[in-house]
């Protein structure tokens, strides 16, 4: 049984993926996860998970030129499927065929969190929260972030994807955020998952190339990550039915 979270922000800079990896991380405690970078473009989720010198990664499987199978490696007790970050992988990639990943993957694993790209500006963005049982919005409390979030539900709810919930992040005043999730929370219709600290654990994490709950296990952001997942309730569907609705999901146009 599966259940697949798009991971998505609405904007850059947000730390969205390194909330996914830390989530995936946190989730593999109870769960069967895999975790795939499905921003084509500006891919990164290498660099986050230790992947950077890997040869084969999702562009060459979106190319069809290998099965998902190759692409995918065991890192800090979860699966991870890289995108590459060439401009050659990108344009020989179809990003269609994320359909046909998903549903693979789908088989042989409990939950799958998509790394979707920051903007809704083409098909190729917008297709993983459209593909999503549920979307995990990820927010700074700002009203910029918070007003792309909003936009991230908007279209998210145009084709019957729900937020499971909002997760903000580089939280700097612990004293505010609850007046600011409780009023962004009127707006929004998941409940606030976690709120992470700024932390400077999860900027050496970057700069090592490792999970921030790798890199600083006993650090604040890493626990509010933690909490995040126990409140993230997974809702397992069959994997046959989750496979054939990935497989003829129509690929839309951006908003």
């Amino acid at each position: 049984m599966v259940e697949v979270f798009a991971v998505a922000s609405g904007k850059g800079g947000t730390g969205k993926t390194t909330s996914t990896v830390a989530l995936g991380m946190a989730l593999s405690d109870r769960y069967n996860v895999t975790v795939v970078d499905a921003d084509t473009g500006m891919a990164n989720l290498l660099f986050h998970a230790g992947l950077s010198d890997v040869e084969t990664t999702l562009h060459d499987v979106l190319a069809d030129d290998v099965p998902v199978a190759d692409a995918a490696y065991d890192r800090f007790g979860m699966t991870v499927v890289p995108c590459g970050t060439s401009l050659d992988g990108f344009r020989d990639a179809d990003p269609g065929r994320l359909r046909e990943v998903v549903a693979t993957l789908a088989a042989d694993t409990e939950v799958i969190l998509l790394d979707s790209p920051p903007a809704l500006d083409s098909r190729a963005a917008v297709l993983p929260v459209v593909m999503a049982d549920r979307t995990v919005v990820v927010l700074q409390p700002t009203i910029p972030a918070i007003s792309d979030g909003l936009k991230v539900q908007e279209y998210a709810a145009s084709y019957d994807t729900d937020v499971a919930g909002l997760l903000f992040n580089k939280v700097r005043d612990d004293a505010r955020i609850d007046q600011v999730a409780e009023k962004t929370e009127r707006y929004f219709d998941g409940p606030t998952l976690a709120a992470v600290p700024e932390s400077e654990a999860a900027r050496e994490a970057r700069r090592a190339g490792r999970p921030l709950l790798a890199h600083a296990p006993d650090s604040t952001a890493a626990a509010a990550y933690h909490d995040a997942a126990d409140a993230l309730s997974i809702d397992r569907g069959q994997p046959e039915t989750v496979a054939d609705r990935f497989r003829s999901a129509v690929i839309p146009d951006p908003p």
